[in-house]
């Protein structure tokens, strides 16, 4: 009886829509991955790029109707095609849940791409003003004021380090972090007389897409101490989804441990007459 039936049910032919389903659910998913490969290597400029993968979204969503569709089909006539429809739908969710998420946090979070320890004065782009020149390419110019207010409501944390190490050690420390993260440094210059200032410039990445975003670092003294600001900025688009926002955070907290996980610096020795001093540890 199950060999009868199994060759009954082989002999039904497959449904069309479950076969063109899963054709445009491939197809989405070879697009997708093929957009974010342009992204990452550089292939094309990123807007067209970006076109790519919205296509492939939409050829999710479009075999998503299919696929039910064709479930509807299959429940009516009796077809064959169930795996394929399942296979399909497991493709499209793949492919539309981050873009999803994305979405979300697009309608929870500020529309700015540009975040600073420092809004009144904040790190420069120099070097890499350079590479924020070309077509869609946001300004090397901070924000303003309006995105700094944005910025403080969403994100109140985001304040400048303030170490307990010397200019010099806070720059090593800071460029220990940012070699460790392996992003692009495409200047550093170290605080040496009579310029106390160290500086910073790397090109971060996105996760996934890869997206490029500027980071400037500057190190300065302060009192005995010194004081780290950080600027990280998306080279397009006017919203990041607190990309930037989230770089900073963890790199203030990564300078932090950093830092304190250092030895102090040795003072030099007092003279042979004078009292002995307390050395902080």
């Amino acid at each position: 009886m199950a060999r009868r039936f199994s060759a009954a049910y082989q002999s039904e032919p497959v449904s069309s829509l479950a076969a063109w389903a899963r054709r445009l659910a491939v197809f989405a998913a070879i697009a997708a991955v093929a957009s974010i490969a342009i992204v990452r290597f550089g292939f094309l400029e990123v807007k067209p790029a970006l076109m790519t993968f919205f296509g492939a979204l939409g050829f999710a969503g479009l075999s998503i109707l299919v696929a039910l569709a064709g479930f509807v089909a299959i429940w009516r006539n009796g077809t064959r095609g169930m795996s394929r429809i399942l296979l399909a739908l497991a493709l499209d969710v793949v492919i539309l849940a981050y873009p999803a998420y994305l979405a979300l946090q697009y309608r929870k979070l500020p529309a700015i791409h540009d975040i600073t320890t420092d809004p009144i004065d904040p790190p420069r782009f120099e070097a890499l003003a350079r590479l924020r020149t070309g077509d869609g390419a946001n300004s090397a110019v901070y924000a303003g004021l309006y995105s700094a207010e944005l910025q403080r409501a969403a994100w109140p944390d985001i304040e400048p380090v303030d170490l307990d190490v010397n200019v010099q050690r806070a720059y090593e420390v800071a460029l220990a972090v940012v070699t460790k993260r392996k992003w692009l440094i495409i200047d550093e210059r170290a605080p040496q007389p009579p310029r106390r200032i160290g500086r910073i410039e790397a090109v971060a990445r996105t996760p996934i897409m890869g997206f490029r975003e500027d980071v400037s670092i500057r190190v300065t003294p302060d009192g005995e101490g010194s004081r780290v600001d950080i600027r990280s900025s998306s080279r397009y688009f006017e919203g990041d989804l607190g990309s930037n926002a989230a770089r900073v955070a963890r790199l203030i907290e990564d300078i932090n441990t950093a830092a304190e996980n250092t030895p102090a610096a040795k003072k030099p020795a007092a003279p042979a007459k004078a009292a002995p001093k307390a050395v902080k540890k």
